[in-house]
């Protein structure tokens, strides 16, 4: 009997989820893995199967795992994994297929050449074993060289479904790659289960502050990378001083990112030495899981951050919040999916301008949150659109 018959028989479906995370300190990428397993599961019951997932990717040395379920199995990838006939070839086996999350980010050139081959060959050994590969809700591009943009359109060419997470990126998935089937919904962290919370101190308003120890270090190259206009440094500064020193505010000082590996990508060593700067403040302590974070996020009366996913938590929470954006994908998403036009652009602010914009928006925080309820209505929409195309893939695959 074949494993695909064994498979309809039993009513399961066995989903790969490539470059998913199940323990990274970066909790963006570890939301992508639980909305992602949860969008799955949602499709899978209304087709009437079971999934039984396989979770592919790195992980970090030391840190125990937040993805714990019964029905989740774990293989570690590693460059030694990928050669021919290693555990990465060997874990397609039995597959029914795979979708790819491409690392939390996107699928991109831009983060260097051994990131990208993986991206790349992990893809073509999918296909090459017959899986039907779902390029999950990701960012496409930018794509800057070749031959990494031709070989990324027949990568995509090859998948059974390309899911682009913003307009700009479906725009630029359909014109790399013609041929291939290309799909707009969101984010899965948006689909992020959480428990909501209250955090009640003395009536004041509850005001949280995700400092990006990336941003505040300038980049993983110290040279401002992502082409900021703010010194955002000196940004960060200068609102914990003016928030500080208002007496109806209370002020959280949260990490969506830990990393012992890569010090300057650390949220934590920043918010430590602000909250000595700054004693007023609050320390919250590191969240244990991705959902963890998203609940305390769901307590606060207004979020300030520059990572993507705190934000997302905050506005699928229906919190009001500036995003701090240092590429294209944060306005892709807020402004072109969510039509959210409260962040602080990559250019077009300076400094102080930005520190006067996001303190406007903290006054003006009950307007946001109509736009938070607008901007919510097609979240669900472009949700059903993935979760559809799970479904639909899944019943294909058990009935071969």
């Amino acid at each position: 009997m074949t494993a695909s018959r064994s498979v309809q028989q039993s009513g399961e479906v066995v989903v790969g989820l490539l470059w998913h995370s199940v323990n990274s300190g970066n909790l963006g990428v570890g939301a992508l893995t639980v909305g992602n397993i949860a969008l799955a599961r949602q499709a899978a019951a209304t087709v009437g199967l079971k999934p039984r997932f396989r979770v592919l990717g790195f992980l970090d040395p030391g840190v125990e795992p937040y993805v714990r379920d019964a029905d989740v199995e774990i293989v570690p990838l590693s460059a030694r994994a990928m050669l021919p006939g290693g555990a990465f070839w060997q874990s397609l086996a039995d597959l029914d297929c795979v979708l790819d999350i491409g690392g939390g980010d996107s699928f991109t050139d831009i983060y260097g050449p051994k990131r990208f081959g993986f991206l790349w060959l992990s893809k073509m050994m999918a296909t090459a074993r017959g899986k039907p590969l779902i390029l999950s809700p990701q960012t496409i591009g930018p794509f800057t060289r070749q031959p990494q943009t031709f070989l990324a359109s027949i990568a995509m060419t090859h998948a059974r479904t390309v899911v682009a997470r913003d307009p700009i990126s479906f725009d630029v998935a359909r014109k790399m790659a013609p041929r291939a089937n290309v799909l707009q919904a969101v984010d899965v962290a948006f689909a992020l289960p959480f428990e909501r919370r209250s955090h009640n101190d003395g009536g004041k308003t509850e005001v949280g502050v995700n400092v990006s120890g990336l941003l505040f270090n300038g980049g993983y190259s110290g040279a401002n990378e992502f082409g900021m206009q703010i010194d955002y440094a000196d940004y960060t500064r200068k609102l914990l001083a003016a928030l500080s020193a208002r007496s109806d505010v209370a002020v959280r000082l949260l990490c969506h990112v830990n990393s012992d590996a890569l010090p300057q990508d650390d949220d934590g060593r920043v918010a430590a030495k602000l909250a000595e700067a700054f004693p007023s403040v609050i320390l919250v302590p590191k969240f244990a899981s991705p959902s963890e974070a998203k609940s305390y996020i769901s307590g606060l009366d207004f979020l300030v951050s520059g990572r993507m996913h705190a934000c997302i938590a905050a506005f699928s929470s229906g919190v009001p919040v500036v995003p701090v954006a240092y590429s294209r994908k944060f306005a892709g998403l807020f402004e072109g999916v969510l039509s959210y036009p409260h962040l602080v652009p990559v250019k077009g602010l300076d400094t102080d301008e930005a520190v006067e914009f996001t303190l406007r928006k903290l006054d003006d925080r009950d307007a946001m949150k109509g736009d938070i309820a607008r901007g919510s209505a097609g979240v669900e929409a472009l949700l059903d659109r993935y979760r559809g195309e799970l479904a639909e893939v899944f019943s294909l695959a058990v009935s071969k």
